[in-house]
């Protein structure tokens, strides 16, 4: 279970609070007003925003003392955190090895994850060679492989189109069921958080609140997410 207990963040005049936990296996959108804070979330729980006081715990890891790379996450950003100069193998042996030296069970290993995602017969091509949602595939495949317990995605697919969004965000609830982990996905658009989460937090002044029965909360929004919702 991931715990926010009495969490404060400031960054300059901004301050956001959380006391919140989010089940083990749970689907968890995260979903308010623009600026209100919803990325400095999920970055305070990956380790890249710092946190003022309070404590972030998964299953009784204190998480604060942790560097990003040793806490139980993989993070996928609007960028899809692709390296251009690398292919879509490479950027998926990063997952494993970052010294991109993988053995034979490992190279197995990446294939499958390519095969996974769509993409087997790709693995040569660097991101500019592959369409946006080709890109999303490579980045989901490196979370795959990974198998860490909590998956965050942050607005990763919100350039893509209609019906290929659908189908990344199916592929996403795939994958954690797959794996049994954790998603806490960063959106904007509330169609999505209806498809993907069963739960959902609410960042509007000030906090982060939750979680809330996602198709509640939508039918029946507060009044900062009402207004935000128009």
């Amino acid at each position: 279970m991931l715990r926010l207990e009495d969490v404060t963040i400031r960054q300059g005049d901004f301050t956001l609070h959380a006391s919140l936990s989010v089940p083990a296996g749970a689907r968890v959108a995260v979903i308010g007003p623009s600026g209100a804070g919803k990325s400095t979330f999920l970055g305070a729980i990956a380790g890249f925003v710092p946190v003022t006081t309070g404590r972030i715990d998964w299953d009784g890891l204190d998480l604060n003392a942790r560097s990003p790379s040793l806490r139980p996450i993989s993070i996928l950003f609007q960028d899809n955190n692709l390296f251009p100069h690398l292919t879509a193998f490479q950027n998926i042996a990063l997952g494993l090895k970052p010294s991109l030296r993988v053995n034979a069970a490992e190279q197995r290993r990446i294939a499958a994850a390519l095969d996974r995602v769509g993409l087997s017969g790709f693995e040569g091509r660097k991101p500019a060679q592959l369409s946006g949602g080709q890109q999303s595939r490579v980045a989901l495949a490196r979370v795959l492989l990974r198998a860490r317990p909590m998956v965050l995605l942050d607005e990763p697919f919100s350039a893509l189109g209609p019906a290929m969004k659908s189908e990344m965000l199916h592929l996403v609830r795939d994958i954690c069921a797959q794996t049994n982990a954790t998603l806490l996905m960063v959106t904007h658009d509330v169609n999505d958080a209806r498809a993907i989460a069963d739960n959902t937090v609410l960042v509007a002044d000030g906090h982060a609140a939750g979680p809330f029965p996602t198709a509640d909360l939508l039918d029946n929004p507060p009044p900062a997410l009402r207004d935000y919702l128009g």
